[in-house]
């Protein structure tokens, strides 16, 4: 039976409605079990000692203070780890020319960043082992750090890893058409500087490992906050010299995630080592300020970016050369070298041009390493093109929505290639930018705008198009040789009572994982969502996954469950068809129930099949198939991306005495493809619009030129609070991907790609009349002054 999910009054139906969450009550309760509410028994604490500096030798390490803390059992230096764990290289094949070092769970010889773990120290207790590791005595011998994006290639500048050659770690440049053609025959080009500031991801939940070693079975046991339990797996198994079979990585409740919680971490790793070397359950919780220096960073980038355009507005060329710095290693395995890639990828997206070129240069630095964070190169590329969109439709006096509606590709367009050789299969960024302007109320709001600036109100409207990709093939890592798995299972079964278990290998971080899986399976099934019980995160149980990264969930993981639970519809009702001495065909399971499925008559309860096919199969048929359990997988193969794509909309108001900008209102239009739960999709949409609020004007990670952290702490890392938050309004339209049956492609960072360019662009729309304009975020009230010229440098 082929389902059509448009049809409203289909029979069960679950996909596309708003479904409580199953895990809700639980949460609200305080009754999530996250890797810190764990413990086992015997276990011991692990703490780091950490470089204080950025770069430096590691000479002597006098441990004789920390092994008299009362309660310290071990303390462990690199090169003791070294002996039973393997260095991690991240690089990727597909990524040319990518280079990075070797790196150990403790650094062996050199520290490289401020916060690299150098010692681990074991304790019965957290509060004795990190006693001792605060009394750890290191000699270091300072080097000279490198701290400078724009400098790192210099020929004067020290070279961080000199086996590398230089401190390149890895340069794209793609170009198609002429670019130098159009820009000598272009009405206007408009060029601009942008820069976006260091990001870190403030979890509720830090990162938290807890490893269990069992010597007399050769089990590892790992219960981590991970967003890729497969994935690590792999990693543990292999760099510990473990067959995979014999290493179990369990992800229970995990507080958030964004990107930050799917990377290898050295104290991770440390933490597993320990564990075996020790032969006893080893945790790891890393505190908040430990995390501002060891969670990833992401986002560092300065970009010099032109655009070319014709009298008409049309778009003739987009020139970018982005640089951007990203620690002192490619962090493994997905590699940091995938947040420029995807500036080359994104930039120019929504618009249909002919000429561009992009080159992205990634270099070395002593800071905190970068990889991929919510939206990973979404928000850069979106403020590129957005913000230059704008800026010539200033230059040329059009409205900043008419450039746009002559530049988009044509909603019956696709399927088409983009200048980047990014494949959209189809996307809708007419039919969103017009539902968009009804929701806004845009004519009304030019007007308030004037009647403000008559009264001495700066106002702005800012607008921001963009694309995302989301359900990556094996094109995004398979081809590279990094074992990421891009398919994603799920295992349906019936018990006796006529319950439904699903076990999935996409993970639960907070986002709703479970609801969404349940309405799925529910439908697919036949049954209601309340008798639905999901159960991820456990590679001994689950299939075989991806796990949750890239907005792959719904799309991938919703795809192979709907698939498995049709199975196991089959299944049902091929034995309720002998059961019954009807033709399984005209049979239908509705709300639990074996029904006909012309008038919807109830024939059997699924508890009575479940009775007959567990406890008296004797009465079936011999030959009668009765496994009432299915595994299906699914994976992309025809793109190598579902892009979805949007537009938002931001009204704000600054101040041009203080610089201060107050956020009025936000919209976002956004097509996911299928939407299966729209409330659970609309505060996906809105908790990534505050993450990307939270880049435009509060969040940025400062060091000094010695490579020191400034402020790593909540008291001065600014990240959005509730007050400063404006209403925003959520709309969809929806174009369901042909590659499923399902049609859902990805939510989870649309948001946070384009709320950066609208609340710049509505920034500089409100500055106009002044001449001013703002390109580097986060849009402090300083960086405002100084373009108003009421702050000299």
């Amino acid at each position: 039976m082929t389902i059509q999910f448009n049809d409203p009054d289909r029979p069960n139906s679950y996909i596309g409605k708003t479904v409580p969450r199953p895990n809700a009550t639980k949460l609200v309760q305080g009754r999530g079990r996250y890797v810190d509410d764990i413990a086992l028994p015997r276990m011991l604490h692990v703490a780091f000692a950490r470089s204080p500096v950025a770069h430096a030798k590691i000479g002597e390490i006098d441990l004789d203070e920390a092994k008299a803390v009362k309660g310290v059992l071990r303390v462990f230096t690199g090169k003791d780890l070294a002996e039973v764990c393997t260095p991690w290289v991240a690089v990727l094949a597909h990524l040319k020319g990518l280079k990075s070092p070797p790196e150990h769970p403790l650094a062996v010889d050199r520290a490289c960043w401020v916060g690299e773990p150098v010692v681990a120290v074991v304790a019965t207790t957290r509060a004795a082992a990190e006693e001792a590791a605060s009394l750890v005595m290191v000699d270091y011998e300072d080097l000279p750090a490198v701290t400078d994006t724009m400098t790192a290639l210099d020929k004067d500048t020290p070279v961080i890893h000199p086996e590398l050659g230089d401190n390149l770690a890895f340069r794209r440049l793609h170009e198609e058409g002429d670019v130098e053609g159009a820009m000598a025959q272009a009405h206007k080009v408009v060029s601009a500087r942008f820069r976006t500031a260091r990001h870190t991801g403030v979890t509720l939940e830090p990162r938290s490992i807890l490893v269990d070693w069992n010597p007399a079975e050769g089990q590892m046991t790992a219960y981590h906050a991970t967003q890729a339990p497969h994935m690590m797996q792999t990693v543990f198994a292999k760099h510990l010299d473990i067959p995979e079979s014999r290493v179990r990585v369990i992800c229970g409740d995990v507080g958030g995630s964004y990107g930050i919680k799917v990377h290898v971490y050295p104290d991770e790793v440390a933490t597993a080592a320990i564990a075996k070397m020790m032969g006893r359950p080893i945790k790891f919780i890393a505190d908040r300020l430990e995390s501002y220096s060891t969670d990833i960073h992401a986002r560092d980038h300065e970009i010099e970016a032109k655009i070319a355009v014709d009298k008409d507005g049309k778009i003739l060329a987009i020139d970018v050369d982005d640089w951007t710095g990203i620690g002192p290693y490619s962090v493994y395995p997905r590699t940091s070298a995938i947040e420029g890639n995807q500036v080359v990828n994104l930039c120019g997206g929504p618009y249909d041009f002919a000429n561009y070129r992009a080159q992205t240069t990634v270099v070395f630095q002593n800071k905190t390493p970068t990889c991929q964070y919510r939206a990973v190169g979404h928000p850069i590329a979106v403020a590129i093109t957005e913000g230059l969109v704008d800026m010539a439709a200033a230059e040329l006096g059009m409205d900043p929505v008419e450039i746009r509606r002559r530049n988009m590709y044509a909603d019956d367009a696709y399927p088409v290639t983009s200048p980047a050789k990014m494949r959209f299969e189809g996307l809708s960024h007419h039919a969103s930018m017009d539902k968009l302007i009804g929701m806004m109320d845009y004519d009304a709001l030019r007007a308030d705008q004037e009647d403000a600036r008559k009264r001495g109100k700066y106002r702005g409207i800012g607008i921001a198009s963009f694309i995302e990709l989301t359900n990556p093939s094996p094109f995004m890592y398979g081809i590279g040789g990094a074992r990421i798995s891009a398919q994603d299972g799920c295992t349906v079964r019936m018990d006796p009572d006529g319950s439904v278990v699903a076990l999935s290998g996409v993970t639960e971080q907070g986002q709703g994982t479970e609801a969404m899986l349940s309405q799925i399976v529910a439908e697919g099934v036949g049954v209601n969502p309340s008798q639905v019980r999901i159960v991820t995160g456990d590679t001994q149980v689950t299939p075989y996954g991806g796990g949750t990264w890239a907005s792959r969930g719904a799309g991938i993981g919703g795809e192979a469950a709907l698939q498995a639970a049709r199975a196991l519809r089959d299944s049902i009702l091929e034995v309720a068809g002998a059961m019954l001495q009807a033709d399984a065909s005209t049979l239908d399971i509705r709300s639990g129930q074996v029904v006909d499925g012309d008038s919807g008559e109830e024939r059997m309860p699924l508890e009575e099949l479940g009775r007959i096919v567990y406890f008296r199969g004797d009465t079936l048929p011999k030959d009668l198939p009765r496994e009432l359990v299915q595994t299906r997988h699914f994976i992309t193969m025809e793109y190598p991306f579902a892009f979805t794509n949007g537009v938002q909309a931001s009204y704000l108001e600054v101040d041009t005495d203080t610089g201060v900008v107050t956020l009025l209102n936000h919209w976002c239009v956004e097509d996911c493809g299928r939407v299966i739960n729209p409330q659970l999709v609309d505060e996906q949409i809105r908790g990534g619009i505050v993450q990307g609020l939270g880049g435009a004007l509060y969040e940025e990670i400062h060091y000094d030129a010695y490579g020191q952290l400034l402020n790593g702490s909540m008291a001065d890392y600014l990240v959005p609070m509730a007050a400063e938050m404006p209403d925003m309004q959520i709309g969809h339209v929806e174009t369901p991907t042909g590659e499923s049956e399902l049609g859902a492609k990805g939510a989870g960072e649309a948001g946070t790609a384009g709320a950066p360019a609208a609340v710049m662009n509505a920034i500089n729309d409100a500055l106009r009349p002044l001449g001013a304009q703002v390109t580097e975020m986060p849009f402090t009230p300083e960086r405002i002054l100084r373009a108003l010229g009421k702050i000299e440098d």
